[in-house]
C-alpha cells in the first residue's frame, strides 16, 4: 500500500470487511446513540446507498443489527428471527454487539445458541470497530450458497 492510498478506499475499509459490495440494501435494526457512525458511513459509501430502517416497507440485501445484552433490545433470538423478515432470500445478517468488557457485551455461547434457535449459521467473525464486533450470520440458502 502506498502512503498516498485513496481516501474513498480508508472509508469503505470497514463495509468492505462485511463483504458488502455496491448497489446492496442494508438494513440497520438497533440504532441507538452508541453505534459506530464511522462504520454506518462506511456503509453507505460503500453501498452507495443510505441505510434504510425498521420502516423500510421493502427487502434488504443485508442487516446490520446492533444489539446489547440486559437493554431495550430485547431477547437475542427474537430480534434474529424477526430481522429475517426483512431480508432478500439467500440474504445475511451482521450481529453487531459490545466487545468483551464494555457495557451490553453478549457472550459468544450465546449468539451461538440464539443463531442456531433462529434458524441461522454462524460463519464469520470480523474486526470492525473499536467498540463494536460483528458476526455473519447466515440464512439456510446463504449457507449453503456460499454468499458473501
Amino acid at each position: 500500500m502506498s502512503a498516498t492510498a485513496d481516501p474513498a478506499e480508508d472509508k469503505t475499509s470497514q463495509a468492505r470487511r462485511l463483504g458488502l459490495e455496491a448497489g446492496q440494501v442494508v438494513q440497520e435494526l438497533g440504532y441507538d446513540d452508541d453505534v459506530d457512525q464511522e462504520l454506518r458511513e462506511s456503509v453507505e459509501e460503500l453501498t452507495g446507498t443510505e441505510l434504510v430502517d425498521e420502516d423500510y416497507d421493502d427487502v434488504a440485501d443485508v442487516v446490520l443489527m446492533w444489539f446489547r445484552e440486559d437493554s431495550e433490545d430485547g431477547d437475542l433470538t427474537d430480534s434474529l428471527v424477526d430481522a429475517q423478515e426483512y431480508l432478500v432470500e439467500g440474504g445475511l445478517v451482521w450481529l453487531l454487539t459490545p466487545k468483551t468488557g464494555r457495557d451490553g457485551h453478549v457472550e459468544a455461547h450465546d449468539i451461538a445458541d440464539a443463531a442456531q434457535t433462529a434458524g441461522l449459521s454462524q460463519t464469520v467473525t470480523a474486526a470492525v470497530s473499536k467498540e463494536w464486533s460483528a458476526v455473519r450470520l447466515a440464512t439456510p440458502k446463504a449457507a449453503k450458497a456460499g454468499k458473501r
